[in-house]
């Protein structure tokens, strides 16, 4: 059980945090240079990193692990949801200069909507631990069908209702801001399920998502090149999904009492264990890509 002093010292510096991006990028509407994207980027990364290690020394080194593991997994999904951003921006003509606000206002939205999945996950999983079973079976077909390339990267539309207040003049930026939080919806819906299926402290899955999505506007710019390089990402989260979704179901048997599977045992998936299977999966992801972007350019 997390402390409250925990999670007031957390949430008055993801508040300040978010405060200072927010008001940095109202300050100063300009497409971001890379250099600059790469070393905030970095500096996010540091800090989900130092967070860690905060939970390992104030609360556990398990607590840790669940966060790394859970930090990762949102990171990767997150780094997947900006690759639409990317596409939504494209198609509909947002400004270089604007699409600094518009981020911080999907980034927010992605926040709440998440908050609000996390706050009814946590009272769903207490009161019926059967919903893993659906929440597994749900991450296999997600699994399945980003894995295939099926994760509307690279052909998003507009959906009817963009269209519908297009067809009403509504301006390019609030049409940007209202595809973005449709799209937060969708990503919301894949990802808390996933990061339960790591751990179950509220506490965590609500930290993991939120560092995971500090530094996203500085990481746009950065992928703004890069988005057709990671060629296997969709492959990788895929996969982590399908693992996730596994144990799930496994987590699930065990709840309701589910001890064999055709006389084999259900088994236990350990942190330590789905953090070395997630970082071997986004590794081989990443390396894989890099290999194949080398190729292509020769």
């Amino acid at each position: 059980m997390i402390s409250t002093h925990v999670w007031v010292i957390t949430g008055c510096l993801l508040l300040a945090l978010f405060s200072f991006d927010l008001i940095h990028a109202a300050r100063k509407p300009r497409a971001v240079k890379t250099l600059e994207a790469s070393l905030w980027t970095i500096f996010y990364i540091v800090l989900a990193l130092g967070f860690a290690l905060y939970l390992s020394q104030d609360v556990g080194a398990e607590a840790s692990n669940e966060f790394i593991a859970g930090w990762l997994t949102e990171y990767s999904l997150s780094v997947d949801n900006l690759f639409v951003f990317i596409i939504i921006f494209r198609t509909l003509n947002v400004p270089a200069e604007r699409i600094q606000s518009v981020l911080m206002a999907g980034i927010a939205l992605a926040l709440l909507f998440r908050g609000i999945f996390i706050a009814i996950g946590a009272v769903i999983i207490h009161q019926f631990v059967g919903i893993f079973y659906l929440f597994g079976i749900f991450l296999l077909y997600t699994g399945w069908h980003v894995g295939r390339g099926g994760g509307g990267d690279d052909d998003w539309k507009e959906p009817r209702l963009i269209q519908s207040f297009r067809r009403k003049g509504m301006s390019t930026i609030s049409l940007a801001v209202i595809a973005l939080g449709i799209t937060d919806v969708l990503f919301a819906v894949d990802s808390i399920p996933a990061i339960f299926g790591l751990t179950n402290e509220p506490f965590i899955v609500f930290t993991a998502n939120a560092f995971a999505l500090l530094g996203l506007r500085q990481l746009y710019f950065l992928l703004g090149n890069m988005a057709e390089k990671l060629v296997f990402l969709s492959h990788g989260l895929g996969l982590i999904l399908a693992f996730i979704g596994f144990k799930l179901i496994f987590e699930a048997m065990d709840g309701t009492g589910v001890k064999e599977i055709l006389g084999l045992k259900v088994p236990h998936i350990s942190t330590n264990f789905s953090l070395l299977t997630i970082v071997s999966i986004l590794a081989i992801t990443i390396f894989a890509s890099v290999i194949k972007a080398g190729r292509t350019r020769e």
